[in-house]
């Protein structure tokens, strides 16, 4: 059994402990909160023994071997570092920092202490994603990866009405790249590596966050087209370009339907079933590594972590979106 405790307690929490759950191994031990009374209100929902304001504190507890952090990517880094110095296995939410330079030392904290960190991004561990994985030499020479993910955020109607919204906040490092765009930058640095070259457009809005943008990404003979936005929606598949055919992935961030469309107008459906609750495999994967005394993930690596972290930070810097997290840099 692997206790718990979990840093954050929005939405996206509410959905890992449901999927999590599904896991045999989990359990939930204890949450960690700025105040006293949204920790208990918490706790009494999911039936949680201990109730910490006091991270440090909860960090040494012997109640715990785990955490999952959810908190706003500005806090990632210190809140993870704290867990590892104090022996905690960390599964901590995308965007896992928010810049190279945290999370490097995120990683040397982790190996330092001989402990488990690993990105919570649930898309690499999906079955369809394997399904993407396992057939993409089908389309023969690949030429092109398409993927667009826009969502228009049920906050963005706060802040037009001049609201404080943290989802458009500078200081807690968000955006649309952080939030939206690194779903579409994994799966492509999965499938085909890091890029030779990055050019990148944004709109920025009066708060400094990007509400939308594009990139291009250049390799010695594909390229990658990508669209992110939380001030749109949109509606259009995702799609990786071969010689032999199109493979259309009806939702990056979530996939449920892949299929290949031939150049002879033979389509082939690759879908596989997978669980309601897709945040199970990451939970899953972390919990099995713990147990394996795996020190990494192989599907969400390091390496793949830093790779897209460098996408992004490239990409910032081109269009001039800079949080107060950079300037803490070393």
């Amino acid at each position: 059994m692997v206790n718990f405790a979990v840093i954050g307690t929005n939405k996206i929490t509410d959905e890992f402990i449901k999927a999590a759950s599904l896991v045999e191994d989990f359990k939930l031990n204890a949450v960690y909160s700025r105040t006293e009374e949204g920790g208990r209100a918490f706790a009494e929902r999911y039936g949680i023994k201990n109730v910490f304001t006091n991270l440090q504190e909860m960090a040494k507890s012997d109640c715990i071997d785990a955490v999952y952090i959810a908190s706003p990517n500005s806090f990632h880094s210190e809140q993870a570092i704290i867990c590892l110095n104090s022996k905690k296995h960390v599964l901590c939410e995308k965007p896992i920092a928010s810049n190279v330079s945290e999370l490097n030392s995120m990683i040397l904290t982790a190996k330092n202490n001989d402990v488990l960190l690993m990105e919570a991004m649930k898309t690499t561990f999906l079955p369809n994603f394997k399904a993407i994985e396992n057939n993409i030499h089908k389309l023969g020479k690949i030429r092109r990866y398409f993927a667009s993910y826009c969502q228009y955020s049920s906050r963005y109607d706060l802040y037009k009405e001049g609201k404080a919204v943290n989802t458009f906040d500078l200081k807690f490092s968000n955006g649309a790249i952080m939030d939206i765009g690194t779903y579409c930058i994994h799966p492509l640095v999965k499938l085909f590596g890091m890029p030779k070259d990055i050019k990148s457009t944004a709109l920025k809005l009066p708060s400094g966050v990007d509400g939308e943008g594009s990139l291009v990404l250049s390799y010695e003979d594909m390229d990658g087209v990508i669209m992110y936005s939380k001030i749109t929606d949109s509606h259009v598949p995702c799609e990786i370009q071969g010689e032999k055919g199109s493979m259309i992935i009806d939702k990056i961030n979530n996939t449920e339907k892949v299929q290949i469309i031939y150049r002879n107008g033979n389509v082939e459906d690759l879908s596989v079933p997978q669980l309601k609750d897709t945040m199970y495999y990451e939970a899953k994967e972390f919990i099995d590594l713990i147990k394996n005394n795996e020190k990494q993930s192989e599907v969400n690596s390091y390496s793949q972590s830093l790779k897209v972290m460098k996408i992004i930070e490239i990409s910032r810097k081109e269009t001039g979106i800079i949080f107060p997290a950079d300037n803490k840099l070393v």
